[in-house]
């Protein structure tokens, strides 16, 4: 009996160990299915993520690689066009004729402010006073608008005002009239000059050109040497004859040369026959002159402000049916005046 039951222990004793090492084998082998697929999940988590991050460096070179096919450059400069009028978009040009003029820069007008006369290529960029500074050799010119549609101008053509930074913009400014006024720099005078203008309403630059003439300044404004005057001929009063060329126009004009001339009271007065009968005024300036006869070809007494230099005058024709204004310059050679026979 006492064997029985110690043989029923003993084998009770194996039967535990038993079931304990295959409890053991199972947990172990449940850890390492555990750990293996939590490595799997791993991996298949970090593969994910590389694709992800793949894709998004492939999404982010293809954008690259869009805008190497579109350069900013261009969009910019396509942007930058587009502030520009073009000529549909501006009114019919009014013509300047600076030929035959001569370039008057700083250094050939004495340091003064004078008032001189602007011509606009445009009818639309109109100014009605304009006022020249002159100190050191440099000029610049407050213009007075005939209206306050303009921001900014720029001394310059569109184009360049486009892509220009703003800082170089001349804004206007309100005279104590609340009138539009811009002071801008002048590089010469009798040259013209390229001048952009940026509209409030359209937000656009529109080209414009524009010419200072010199004719309307005083004679006394010019340096020594620029001009000859009357007093450097020292001419006493009398009748002389002066060779007088005509440049401008169509070319089909011409004035009689030589032309009589008359000093009076240290003044000097010309007289213009024209080669036709359908003029019936000239201005000089300002001033406007009526023909001095009722027949045959048109004649005029005008006065004369300069010798050896291109004086700028008008005359207007009817000979085209509506009276038309056209420029012209008359040059006075001083070499050839002599006392009239």
């Amino acid at each position: 009996m006492k064997k029985r039951i110690i043989l029923m222990m003993a084998v009770f004793v194996m039967v535990v160990q038993i079931l304990a090492g295959c409890g053991s084998k199972n947990a172990a082998a449940e850890s390492k299915e555990i750990t293996k697929m939590t490595e799997s999940d791993d991996y298949d988590a970090l593969s994910e993520l590389e694709t992800n991050d793949s894709t998004s460096a492939d999404h982010e070179t293809g954008a690259d690689e869009t805008a190497e096919n579109q350069p900013v450059e261009t969009e910019t400069e396509e942007s930058k066009n587009s502030q520009v009028a073009s000529a549909d978009e501006m009114a019919a040009p009014v013509q300047i004729d600076s030929e035959g003029l001569t370039a008057i820069d700083g250094s050939m007008v004495k340091d003064g402010v004078y008032a001189i006369d602007v011509e606009s290529s445009s009818s639309m960029f109109n100014i009605t006073d304009c006022q020249l500074t002159v100190k050191d050799g440099k000029m610049t010119a407050v213009m007075t608008m005939g209206g306050k549609g303009y921001l900014y101008v720029y001394m310059g053509t569109g184009e360049a005002a486009a892509i220009a930074s703003e800082a170089d913009y001349i804004p206007y400014v309100e005279n104590d009239s609340g009138e539009h006024i811009f002071e801008v720099p002048v590089s010469a005078l009798n040259t013209e000059l390229d001048c952009a203008a940026f509209s409030k309403n359209k937000q656009k630059w529109y080209d414009r050109v524009l010419l200072f003439r010199a004719d309307s300044l005083p004679l006394e404004a010019f340096a020594d040497g620029v001009v000859t005057s009357l007093e450097d001929l020292n001419l006493k009063d009398g009748l002389y004859t002066v060779d007088v060329k005509l440049e401008g126009g169509s070319g089909k004009a011409s004035v009689q040369s030589p032309a009589s001339l008359k000093i009076e009271g240290g003044k000097a007065y010309v007289t213009i026959i024209w080669s036709s009968s359908k003029y019936d005024y000239m201005k000089v300036g300002k001033e406007q002159y009526h023909p001095i006869n009722t027949e045959g070809n048109s004649t005029f007494e005008i006065p004369v402000s300069a010798f050896d230099w291109k004086v700028a005058v008008t005359a207007d024709t009817t000979a085209m049916g509506e009276p038309h204004e056209i420029s012209y310059t008359l040059y006075f050679d001083a070499a050839s005046i002599k006392a009239a026979e």
